[in-house]
């Protein structure tokens, strides 16, 4: 009976993903029809969840990183018992309903992350991992193990074969993370069929140079093999694991079975009844979930139980550990630390030697980490040069768990990817630093994090060609723009010390997206508050640093470095009777968040005579412009010399923004 029942209940899964597709006449019937028994042993036999409450904290997380079998994931949210009803079965990939084409993090019950861009899922699941590692270590004590849970992921040939995941692997065999536990669909088939003449490398060789412990291959479609390989994996505790399951793509149908297909296609009515009569399928009404098996797969009950268990335990460690336990509702909760800012206005005077942006978000950073304890970080093996290194913690590593400096190697892409799992875990605010020009290397993970609206922090340094004589291969010219593109993503390029403590204050504020920090090598003069624009203007993304006493009938607007040049250059205009005003625009994203009325306050739309500046490329800069503007930027990659002399040769210089205003003011009468 057990046997009948695991089976039907597996066909079940099968034929719900089906139906869907077909009904949809669009998505990927195969995956969820060759995974659908290694699944269920999964989520049948082992995962720790509640359906009742996604949200519980030691919950286990399940990632589908091959976000393409999504129908797979609905039907088994569907028959575990989350808030996903058959009506939304039924819309799948339609407007508005909660099971689109690919998982979406905060729209639908029990996905734990967006996935669909292969590799991520993966990757993501790694930083979770390292998460779990490090509360664990940090909460834990004898006879509470109240954080305690495992990273699941089902990857397929797809994920495997991208680059992002090598690089995570690498890590996490590096850091044994024993808690990753992966089901690898090996059915050898992607949408251009069988892979064998691109990908037939030794999996198994591969991840067990890594660091992983290895199992399989097993028969993915036999639900008693998954469930002793899974159980084989959970008494593995040094390393991270990968269960080899072999299964066949579209498993069913007659004709499309193992062919390529059976991948991206609906079916076909005709296929799809074959199928059906081909698995033994009694039923046929389409979406038709047998009673049994809604008793049988329920997990709300078991679910209810588990998390009353833990939620005991919880209320017994608050009984002993009272403070502890205080600091772990907040991390939970997100909530920052009563006085975290106390201080951070008055860290840097304009009296202080100048000072590059990254050297000064280096400080911020030691100031706040000291308050913000659960604020984890590190570089992609640039900390020395990026400024990221907390000096009062120490590197979390196999044997330190409780460090909270990251060291993610020479793997831009892997550590966007990993700051996304932390923040997806919750209880951290990640962090992850690189040179501004290897933000080309991580532009998923960047776009992922905005659309799932992660509290992630992303650091670029070396902005600009004062990155000097390394040349054009590392001087970024359009990666400022590239980020500034990115819906959800604030772009924050701070003129001085003071603008950079405001950018890290507003980033860990922010609890609805990402932030990326575009910050210098070149030191840059402090700027006196005392007689330009107050600290709490810098928060507006915009805002008018200087005016010269006349009117002005030009305004110079600028960000990063070339804010100095451009208070200069107004300085000296105002000598020779122009009256200038000069706009510091740190976030393009934050100014445009005010109101209508306070933008018009700062570039008065009757003001025609303006000039942008910023060593970068101009594109979008004409929206500040205007029409009769000079957009002053770098629509050519650099060049290898000292930084002042680049500025100089390439128009950046006080006198060039100085020439450039009064030829405006030649050639344009108000």
């Amino acid at each position: 009976m057990s046997d009948t029942l695991d089976n039907l209940a597996v066909n079940t899964i099968r034929f719900l993903a089906a139906d869907m597709v077909q009904k949809a006449n669009s998505g990927h019937p195969g995956a969820p029809m060759g995974a659908a028994a290694l699944t269920y042993a999964l989520w049948h036999h082992f995962l720790k969840h509640n359906p009742a409450d996604p949200t519980w904290f030691d919950r286990d997380r399940f990632i589908l990183s091959a976000g393409h079998a999504s129908a797979l994931l609905y039907s088994m949210l569907h028959l575990t018992g989350y808030d996903l009803p058959i009506d939304e079965i039924k819309q799948f990939r339609q407007w508005d309903s909660k099971t689109p084409g690919h998982p979406e993090h905060g729209l639908t019950p029990g996905v734990e992350m967006t996935t669909g861009p292969l590799g991520q899922g993966f990757s993501s699941g790694v930083g979770m991992a390292m998460a779990e590692t490090w509360l664990a270590d940090r909460f834990n004590r004898p006879g509470f193990d109240i954080i305690d849970h495992y990273i699941y992921a089902l990857v397929s040939d797809g994920d495997l074969m991208e680059g992002v995941t090598s690089e995570t692997a690498s890590l996490a065999g590096t850091l044994k993370l024993s808690k990753l536990i992966y089901l690898y669909d090996d059915n050898n088939i992607s949408i251009e069929g069988d892979t064998a003449n691109y990908f037939n490398e030794d999996v198994a060789g591969r991840f067990r140079a890594y660091g992983w412990h290895v199992i399989g291959p097993v028969d993915g479609l036999d639900t008693d093999a998954v469930r002793n390989a899974i159980a084989e994996a959970r008494l593995n505790t040094d390393k991270p694991k990968l269960i080899i399951c072999r299964t066949v793509i579209g498993y069913g149908a007659p004709h499309k079975a193992g062919t390529g297909s059976a991948h991206g296609e609906p079916l076909g009515v005709e296929e799809l009844a074959a199928a059906k009569e081909h698995l033994g399928w009694p039923f046929s009404e389409s979406f038709y979930v047998p009673d049994k098996v809604k008793q049988h797969m329920s997990a709300t009950e078991a679910g209810h139980v588990r998390q009353a268990d833990w939620q005991k335990r919880l209320d017994a460690y608050t009984a002993a550990f009272p403070d502890e336990a205080a600091q772990l509702r907040s991390f939970i909760s997100g909530q920052l630390p009563d006085g975290w800012t106390d201080g951070l206005d008055s860290l840097f005077k304009s009296a202080d030697k100048p000072l590059a942006t990254r050297e000064a978000s280096g400080k911020v950073i030691n100031f706040l980490g000291r308050k913000i304890e659960n604020l984890l970080g590190g570089s992609g093996d640039l900390a020395p040069s990026t400024k990221t290194v907390m000096d009062f913690s120490t590197i979390f590593s196999t044997q330190n768990p409780s460090g909270r400096n990251l060291q993610f190697g020479v793997r831009e892409h892997a550590m966007g990817a990993i700051a996304n799992g932390l923040a997806l875990h919750g209880g951290i605010i990640p962090y992850g630093a690189t040179f501004l020009v290897f933000y080309d290397y991580m532009r998923p993970p960047v776009r992922l994090a905005a659309l799932m609206g992660l509290q992630v922090i992303f650091v670029f340094t070396h902005d600009s060609i004062g990155l000097g004589e390394d040349g054009p291969t590392h001087q970024p010219v359009e990666q400022t723009l590239g980020l500034r593109s990115v819906p959800n993503l604030v772009t924050f390029r701070p003129a001085d010390a003071t603008e950079t403590a405001v950018a890290w204050q507003m980033a860990l504020e922010r609890r609805d997206g990402p932030t990326a920090l575009v910050l210098t090598r070149q030191k840059l003069p402090i700027l006196d508050r005392g007689l330009l624009a107050p600290l709490s203007a810098v928060r507006r993304g915009g805002y008018t640093l200087w005016q010269s006493a006349n009117a002005p009938e030009l305004i110079i607007i600028a960000t990063g470095s070339e804010v100095t040049p451009a208070l200069e250059a107004g300085q000296e205009l105002e000598t020779k009777g122009i009256g200038a005003r000069v706009v510091s625009l740190p976030s393009w994203e934050l100014f445009e968040s005010q109101p209508e009325s306070y933008r018009r306050e700062v570039i008065p739309p009757e003001i025609h005579r303006r000039i942008t500046v910023e060593a970068g490329r101009t594109i979008g800069w004409e929206r500040y412009a205007g029409e009769k503007g000079v957009c002053i930027g770098l629509d050519h990659f650099g060049a290898s010399a000292p930084a002042d002399i680049l500025f100089e040769k390439f128009g950046f210089s006080t006198a060039d923004i100085v020439k450039a205003a009064i030829n405006l003011m030649d050639s344009y009468s108000e």
